[in-house]
């Protein structure tokens, strides 16, 4: 029989871990309808049959909030067969709020009580069988991380869903609100005619509304008819004398009295209070004076682990990222191999666009899906820990001072793996002008899309330098400049204190290899399916504009060309007239020739494309003529060293070494030849980077920008804003960097 079980639970409870170990890599995201958040789906791994959700994390089923709304929405209206209730063990007294709030809509339901393996190092002793005859349900201790327990809860959660056995009804209200609710109930009920089959399933429904009638709740109240909404009215008015004025606060009161009696009857604590781990840890991550400096060295390994070749400062050391990146630089040499010799025979114009335009464009984004996957797993690692949290806590000493408050600096952070969610996650600030701000803010950050622009520039122009310490100022740069555009923006158009910066501080634990790999997989996952969509559509529309213009299509071409083909010379494409028209505005910048420029153009799409666009403009500078004049300097022993097979040079290897061992490696000073008379110095290259790190983010983000911001009005400023602060930025890179030269 089929199952569907919804995961509900706090943040940082550990509900996505739970996810991850019952999915595995069965699951897929998508955002639930008519809203950006989030929505994780997959299939039970050990039964196909059984569906699971992960709802948004949320603290109450109050509607102060999308993630609530749709998790309350989720349980009242679509019925899942049963809800599993993930509570942290080590903070028992806060989870368990949600837990009687889902008690309240009746749905069947087990308790899971997380973290069990932390409980018994804190000495704490929790009665399962005790809360279990509480609420009439099963509560299965578990460790979701190291997957114990797990088979005894999803056990219960089947048999649950199956006998559809519901929570009991809980004593929590006194006299007053348990008569006002059952006042509202008989009104609710009043107006349906109930037949046997469905009394006790819609009269749950409604005993629940009526509690959220009498809680003020906004939502419900909405739903009353005018018929109903005198006679409440009159109801909650008598309630409220007897609740100080306030029945939301004194059911929320009277909720947490039932918890804490329930707590000191099942839950037993050590009498003295002893320093956690945690708290040690603290003591030197959140340091006013260290805490800063510790990020930053630990942004740098982060970044060393991804793009360093000399790991460790030991010569030839390649870093996890660079070696991955090689061996998949070397996959795709195979594969253009075979293609290549499928389509030798074809016309001039088919091994053309499956050559250089498909195959030289998809090539250019597969060396640096490694370098991506990296890059998430380290970051995914950091939030997982812990730590990310910790640094928006110490970023609030600063942001502050810039009119934003530490919460801002979540998105941002999300804005290193992309900018759509990062836009999305702008929703939970407090006040329009913190939302606003920091939507404009998420685009400077350096998504993963934009690390193969300074992967390709850095190995290109600064072979002489640390690729590791150029890489890492541009994402210092962005930071630098979030902070300056924020200042501005707080002082010339919004003036509004900084809202108060209230986050919970989970408690530092070592996440296990397979959530940081679902978490990598999911990225990279995304990653390649734009380049198997987005960017492969793309390439073949650039390969087109770049290889013909008006006279491939009245003759003229056919008529001048050796083989009668009816392709252009790139210089006299579509796409050079269209780069020509815009390139001098891009000349104050360093870059002001029609390759560089289209390449931005293009990075609008999608800010991979810069490098796939790049890759065919810049291809007739790296030909098989060109690679077999540069290895023939090369001895026997010299070629076998770089890979080629007995140290004898081979055509369809040549390529693939090229690029890895010696243009990453800066082994060819004359590499690129044509790109570095476009970008002459490393001063335009840098503002080049600069410029595609902080200009307009991809069509992807921008529509994201649409509907936090709600008009193209806001949005259009919030680009404009965009885009003269990369421009500025560029300009002033360029200008000094020349003066310094």
């Amino acid at each position: 029989m089929n199952y569907t079980i919804a995961l509900a639970g706090n943040p940082n409870s550990g509900k996505t871990t739970l996810f991850n170990e019952l999915t595995g890599a069965k699951q897929h995201v998508g955002n639930w309808p008519g809203v950006t958040v989030d929505k994780k789906e997959g299939i039970y791994k050990k039964n196909k049959e059984i569906n699971i959700l992960d709802l948004p994390g949320t603290y109450s089923l109050s509607p102060y909030s999308a993630e609530e709304v749709i998790a309350r929405d989720y349980i009242v209206k679509n019925k899942p067969d049963a809800v599993i209730n993930i509570v942290d063990g080590t903070n028992i007294e806060r989870n368990l709020y949600l837990t009687l709030q889902i008690i309240e809509t009746n749905i069947p339901m087990v308790v899971a009580v997380n973290m069990m393996d932390e409980v018994e190092d804190t000495g704490i002793v929790i009665n399962f069988e005790k809360l279990s005859e509480v609420f009439g349900i099963p509560v299965i201790p578990i460790v979701a991380r190291k997957g114990k327990g797990i088979d005894e809860l999803m056990e219960a959660a089947v048999r649950v869903a199956d006998t559809k056995i519901a929570p009991k009804e809980l004593k929590i209200f006194d006299s007053n609100i348990n008569t006002a609710i059952d006042a509202v109930y008989e009104i609710l009920t009043s107006d349906y005619n109930l037949s046997k089959r469905d009394a006790v399933e819609k009269d749950a429904v409604n005993y629940w509304k009526a509690i959220k009638v009498v809680e003020n709740d906004d939502i419900v109240t909405d739903e009353l008819t005018d018929n109903q909404k005198p006679e409440i009215i009159a109801i909650l008015n008598e309630a409220e004398k007897y609740a100080d004025g306030d029945t939301e606060a004194k059911i929320a009161d009277l909720r947490y009295k039932f918890i804490t009696n329930l707590v000191s009857e099942a839950v037993k604590k050590p009498k003295a209070h002893t320093e956690t781990g945690s708290d040690k840890i603290d003591k030197i991550l959140t340091n006013r004076f260290l805490a800063i400096p510790i990020f930053a060295i630990i942004m740098y390994i982060m970044f060393a682990l991804t793009f360093s070749e000399n790991l460790l400062f030991i010569e030839g050391l390649l870093s996890p990222g660079i070696w991955l990146a090689g061996v998949a630089e070397t996959l795709w040499g195979y594969v253009a191999g075979g293609v290549d010799a499928l389509v030798a025979n074809t016309s001039p114009w088919v091994y053309s666009l499956v050559m250089d335009g498909i195959i030289e464009g998809l090539g250019a984004i597969i060396g640096f899906i490694p370098l991506v996957l990296v890059l998430y797993m380290l970051i995914s690692f950091l939030e997982d820990c812990g730590y990310m949290a910790r640094i928006a806590f110490v970023m609030d000493r600063i942001f502050r001072k810039f009119g934003l408050s530490g919460r801002s600096f979540i998105p941002l952070l999300m804005g290193f793996g992309c900018g759509v969610p990062a836009t999305m996650a702008t929703r939970t600030l407090d006040t329009e002008k913190d939302r606003t701000i920091t939507t404009i803010l998420t685009g400077f950050m350096p998504c993963g899309a934009k690390l193969p622009i300074f992967a390709m520039f850095v190995s290109t122009f600064f072979v002489n330098s640390s690729k590791t310490l150029i890489t890492y100022s541009l994402y210092m740069l962005s930071i630098v400049v979030a902070i300056i555009v924020s200042l501005l923006l707080n002082k010339f158009v919004y003036k509004s204190k900084a809202s108060n910066f209230v986050m919970e501080l989970p408690k530092y634990r070592v996440p296990t290899l397979k959530s940081i790999g679902i978490h990598g997989w999911e990225k990279v996952k995304g990653f390649a399916v734009k380049a198997g969509t987005v960017i492969f559509i793309s390439t073949i529309i650039i390969w087109a504009l770049s290889n013909f213009n008006a006279d491939s299509f009245n003759g003229v071409n056919a008529a001048n060309n050796e083989d009668e083909s009816i392709m252009s010379e790139m210089d006299e494409s579509f796409l050079a007239s269209v780069g020509n028209v815009i390139a001098p505005v891009f000349k104050p910048l360093g870059f002001g020739e029609w390759r560089p420029a289209v390449g931005v153009v293009t990075g609008w799409i999608a800010k991979e494309m810069v490098v796939v666009t790049l890759a065919q403009l810049y291809n007739e500078d790296v030909n098989p003529e060109y690679l077999e004049e540069f290895f023939s300097e090369f001895s026997e022993e010299e070629l076998e060293e770089l890979g080629f097979e007995d140290g004898v040079y081979d055509d369809e290897a040549a390529f693939d070494i090229y690029a890895e061992a010696i243009l990453w490696e800066g082994g060819d000073e004359n590499a690129l030849k044509t790109m570095k008379d476009d970008i002459k110095t490393d001063a335009a290259a840098y503002a080049y980077m600069a410029f595609n790190l902080l200009c307009m983010p991809c069509f992807a983000a921008v529509g994201a920008m649409k509907r936090e911001l709600k008009t193209w009005k806001k949005t259009g400023a919030a680009i404009g804003v965009q885009m003269l602060t990369a421009y500025v930025v560029a300009l002033i890179i360029y200008n000094v960097g020349s003066l310094l030269a």
